[in-house]
Formats: C-alpha cells, sequence, structure tokens
C-alpha cells in the first residue's frame, strides 16, 4: 500500500470516527431531552413541597473538605447554613491547612472543643481535633493532619457524620436553595438508590449574594464561556442518557450524594485515585451488580450546585490534564467491568462508549488532524477535501452543543436574557475552532504522565466569590 493510499484510508478511519461520535450524541441528545422532560413532569413544585412537609425526612451529612479555602470559607459554609432543609449538619474538614482556614472558621462561627465520640470504619489520617458551634449547632468541624488528597479528608468527614445520606461537594461549591430537597428525592422514591450525582453549573459571570447564585449571566472571559457549554454537553447529554439506563459513571465530586451505609460498604474514597468522584461511581456499580442486589445511581438534571471553573490557561490545563489521568486510571482500574455482560449496562454500554470515546478520543483527534493538516500541505490530499472534513467537524459538533444549550434552558430557565442565549450559541460554535483542539493536545499530555506516571496537582487560581 503506497503513502498516498495509507493516508488516504486513515483519512476515512478518522472521519468515520467522528460520524460514529457525533451520531452518538445526537442519540444521547434524543434520550436526555426523554429523561428532562418526565423529570419535569415528575419533580414539579409540589413534590419538591412534599419533602419539607415529610415527617421525617433523610438526615443529610453535608461533608466538605476544605484545604486552604480561608478566602471564601466563611461566605461558603453560611451559604451551607441557609440551605433549606431542616434535617443537615455540615461537616467541615480542615484537611491540614497551612493558612488561616481553621482560625477563621473557629472564631467566626464560635466554635468549641467537642470530645471525639465516633466510630472510624474508615481510615484517614490523624484526627487532631473535633469542634462545634456554639451559635450553629449542626456545624461541625473536623481538624485533620493532611494526607495529600481531597480522598482522605473526604473519609473523614464520612467517619463523622451522622446522616443517614452524606453530600460531599467542594469548598468552593455553591449549593442551590433546592439541592438537597431535590437531592432526596430518588431515595425518597426508590430505597434501592444508593447515589444521586447533579448537574454542576458554572458560576464564573454570575450575580452572587451570600453565597447564593441570584442571577445567572455570562461571563466576560470567553474560556469561561466555552467550559459553560462544555459543561452543559457533559451533564445533559452523556450522564443523563446513562442514567436512564442506572449506568452512571462518574457522580461529580462538585455534588456528590451518598447513602453512608454503601459507601463504608464499598471501603470510601480511596486515597490512591486520581479521578476519586469516578472511582467510588464505579466501584458502587461494581459492587452491587457483581452481588446482583438492587440498587440505583439517580442524576438530576438542572443545576444543583455552582461552582467556580478557571479563567486561565495555566490552572485550565492543569485541570484538564489531572482529569485526563483520573480517566486513565480509574478504566484501567475496573477494566474487567468493560465488555462484561454481568455488569448490565455500565459494562456492555457505558464503559466501552468511554473507552472509545473519551479514552481514545485525544490521541485520534491530534493524530487525525496533524495528519490530515501535512497531507494537505504536502499535496497528498487535496483542499476540498480538508475543508469539507473540517466544515463537517465544526457544524456537527455545534450542533450536538446546541442540543445541549437548548436542554439547559429548558431545565433550568437561567440565560433567560436574548444576549446571553446568543453568546452560549456563538460559544458552541466557536468552541470547535481552537478551544476542543486544545483540550485534545491537554489530554495528550495527560496520557503521557498517565502513562509515565508523572504529573501532579498543577496550579489552580481561585478568586474570592
Amino acid at each position: 500500500m503506497t503513502l498516498i493510499s495509507t493516508i488516504e484510508v486513515f483519512s476515512v478511519i478518522v472521519s468515520l470516527y467522528f460520524v460514529a461520535w457525533n451520531a452518538s450524541q445526537m442519540a444521547m441528545g434524543a434520550v436526555a431531552a426523554r429523561f428532562v422532560w418526565r423529570y419535569r413532569r415528575r419533580r414539579n413544585v409540589r413534590s419538591l413541597a412534599l419533602v419539607a412537609r415529610f415527617a421525617s425526612p433523610p438526615p443529610v451529612s453535608l461533608v466538605v473538605p476544605a484545604h486552604n479555602e480561608a478566602l471564601t470559607i466563611v461566605q461558603n459554609v453560611r451559604a451551607l447554613l441557609a440551605v433549606e432543609y431542616e434535617a443537615r449538619e455540615i461537616v467541615i474538614v480542615n484537611d491540614g491547612s497551612s493558612d488561616d482556614t481553621l482560625a477563621v472558621l473557629l472564631q467566626t462561627f464560635r466554635m468549641v472543643p467537642a470530645p471525639l465520640a465516633f466510630e472510624q470504619p474508615l481510615p484517614t489520617a490523624r484526627v487532631r481535633g473535633v469542634y462545634r458551634s456554639i451559635e450553629e449547632p449542626a456545624l461541625v468541624v473536623i481538624d485533620k493532619e493532611n494526607a495529600g488528597c481531597k480522598s482522605d479528608a473526604s473519609n473523614a468527614g464520612i467517619n463523622a457524620a451522622t446522616g443517614v445520606l452524606v453530600l460531599v461537594i467542594d469548598a468552593d461549591t455553591m449549593l442551590e436553595p433546592d439541592a438537597l430537597s431535590r437531592g432526596v428525592l430518588p431515595f425518597i422514591e426508590d430505597p434501592n438508590t444508593v447515589a444521586a450525582g447533579g448537574y454542576v453549573a458554572i458560576a464564573n459571570g454570575c450575580t452572587i449574594d451570600g453565597g447564593r447564585v441570584i442571577a445567572a449571566s455570562m461571563p466576560r472571559s470567553w474560556l469561561a464561556r466555552f467550559q459553560i457549554v462544555e459543561y452543559m454537553r457533559s451533564f445533559l447529554m452523556f450522564r443523563l442518557a446513562c442514567a436512564t439506563g442506572n449506568a452512571v459513571t462518574i457522580v461529580s465530586g462538585a455534588y456528590g450524594l451518598f447513602r453512608r451505609a454503601a459507601v463504608i460498604e464499598v471501603g470510601g474514597f480511596s486515597v490512591t485515585a486520581i479521578g476519586e468522584d469516578m472511582d467510588l461511581t464505579l466501584r458502587l456499580q461494581q459492587h452491587f451488580r457483581a452481588r446482583r442486589q438492587p440498587f440505583r445511581i439517580g442524576f438530576i438534571p438542572v443545576p444543583v450546585c455552582w461552582t467556580q471553573a478557571p479563567e486561565d490557561f495555566a490552572s485550565l490545563g492543569s485541570q484538564r490534564k489531572r482529569w485526563r489521568r483520573g480517566l486513565l486510571q480509574s478504566l484501567w482500574r475496573h477494566h474487567r467491568i468493560i465488555a462484561n455482560p454481568r455488569y448490565g449496562t455500565v459494562g456492555m454500554i457505558a464503559l466501552p462508549y468511554m473507552l472509545a470515546f473519551e479514552g481514545l478520543a485525544p490521541l485520534i483527534e491530534m493524530t487525525g488532524f496533524a495528519v490530515t493538516t501535512l497531507a494537505v500541505i504536502f499535496g497528498f490530499l487535496n483542499w476540498h477535501h480538508y475543508r469539507v472534513l473540517l466544515a463537517a467537524s465544526i457544524l456537527f459538533g455545534a450542533a450536538v452543543t446546541l442540543m445541549a444549550v437548548f436542554l439547559n434552558d429548558f431545565t433550568s430557565r437561567r440565560y433567560l436574557r436574548g444576549r446571553d442565549l446568543a453568546i452560549l450559541c456563538l460559544a458552541a460554535v466557536l468552541e470547535n475552532v481552537g478551544y476542543r483542539q486544545l483540550n485534545a493536545w491537554w489530554g495528550l499530555i495527560g496520557t503521557i504522565q498517565a502513562m509515565a506516571g508523572t504529573g501532579g496537582w498543577g496550579p489552580m487560581k481561585r478568586r474570592a466569590f
């Protein structure tokens, strides 16, 4: 086979790969639309009101690992205290902070030492002290030594939790007022529910008061705008399609509601996992499917919380490389599930899809782009073929993202101003020219780091809300 024939065959393979990816995304969009329509019919204002009037709603412990969060921790705790759900406690885990996180908490909320009077079924680094607030009895602070990972802090908070359910969130996460009411509904409706994830929205550019997003609007940074449509596509397409078949593979670390007993049963968060949220979700899937026990992992398709998105290339690149390493590690750790009929939809559909269209995507995208571009430059392929391929990639990618944008508008009605919706639609088109290729490049670097066993947390700039 000549070099030209090889390049042409490779070009056809890459084209078919993109066609298959876009076709699968379109199919997931249809499944997601049906999921959202059914959710809106069942999870209405009346059903949420029933939770508030429930004789004994399930107690929820909010576990918040915090490492060097002095800048935003007080505002975030006050917002958590204002969440509209009575049967809740807040467990802040100071994970060996080197700044004033602990001092700020103790002083602001009048915390006093409390006895260490709870079992610790999950092994963690040494707990140095426990504090309770005089003003807010539901507020507990666990002070522990740093073990170098969020998982250890999360496990310490789960040990101290008294709720039947535990909500593990990031310290910079801002919950919606009805986040817990919506979150507990799957557990009330189906006692076999062991976890529920939710749609995480981006707070950049929004109007925030008292730790609450009171008005959603678009940020000035195009980097943040691209991430907004990216989050919409991720949470409202693939994850909703997975939830339809009880095949959720990731309950996000920014908002993960779990049945405490189930988390302890599978050993808690792994301290060696880079993507601890995906690892725990897959262990729950594997544990209950292997034992043929009835279970469900639900998903809430409306924004339940808001988080900051990085607006500089260094922070975003570090985040995406770390996510990439976490994805590959989780796929490798749970490779026995992949294409294994014993594990149902998660083994036969969800994980094979992730392997093909997320695991291999950066390699195929970057190689396809580089080989095709060089082939055109050196005259092996004609420019017409290149332009058609590029235009199809942009148009199909934009169409898929626009489906997610309109699904978001239907579910949350957040970006109601015409200007914001127009910017979202423009971002859905423009992200295909540069931003997605940059993400693929970071994914390729993350793959090399995963294979070499290198790469750390990396820089992550934070701003006060």
